[in-house]
């Protein structure tokens, strides 16, 4: 399947940011050099939301892209694909809380940022078509998320996936309201600027932008490798302390 350079570029930028913000963040929270809540407030948080919050809507821009592409030669095969892909990222995620309830208990992820996509991939099946409808829903889920993140607090580990304010800690959360909201509006912008698979076909991509468009078209296996190869690089330095 042929790629858009400009979405796989874009990816790339947020690729990068990512990599570098979770260096920063490993850097205060394995090795101690500076305040790890720095990231849990302010500029910190709003950083990392702007880097997830764009890999969610580009998930969305993309899923009206290869489903438009699919639906020309998938037929009716269209809809168990995409459920696949939704669970199969959906349990990444779980590996992910997994993995953090061995090393960091006190920080498990229990709904992060695979999470919220996988589900996302799952839920937005029957608005994978919509343009306009998809700007109302997407702004009325991320204004629900915003009004339980100011009047709830969300007690129970198994509710992160709702939305509210965490009343437990975790190293990453990314609840359905009001994220999902943006990855509609991914789903519009991806309708509205492509729109059928006839006006999908790629360009060649600019020289300097390769290398970012070869880490957007392979983002989720950095996402799931970097952080291991930044902690194990911050434990041959000797600067891993475990909280």
């Amino acid at each position: 399947m042929r790629r858009l350079w400009e979405i796989d570029a874009l990816r790339g930028v947020a690729v990068v940011a990512m990599v570098l913000y979770h260096l920063s963040y490993d850097l205060a929270y394995f090795a101690g050099l500076f305040d790890a809540g720095f990231f849990r407030y302010g500029i910190g948080l709003n950083a990392a939301r702007v880097i997830g919050g764009t890999f969610t809507f580009l998930a969305g821009l993309s899923l009206t892209l290869s489903y438009a592409r699919a639906t020309e030669t998938s037929g009716r095969r269209v809809t168990l694909k995409y459920l696949g892909r939704g669970a199969r990222i959906f349990s990444y995620g779980m590996a992910i809380t997994l993995l953090t309830w061995i090393f960091v208990p006190r920080d498990m992820i229990f709904f992060g940022i695979l999470h919220l996509i996988g589900a996302s991939i799952i839920l937005a099946y029957p608005f994978i078509k919509l343009r306009l409808p998809n700007v109302f829903l997407g702004a009325g889920c991320i204004a629900f998320g915003l009004y339980l993140r100011q009047d709830f607090v969300v007690e129970s580990p198994w509710l992160a996936w709702l939305g509210g304010r965490p009343g437990f800690s975790t190293l990453d959360y990314w609840p359905i309201f009001p994220w999902f909201g943006v990855m509609l509006l991914g789903i519009a912008a991806g309708n509205a600027l492509y729109g059928s698979a006839s006006k999908t076909s790629s360009h060649v991509t600019p020289g300097p932008l390769r290398p970012l468009t070869f880490l957007g078209s392979h983002s989720l296996a950095v996402y799931l490798i970097h952080q291991p190869v930044l902690v194990a690089a911050l434990a041959l330095l000797g600067l891993v302390e475990m909280p």
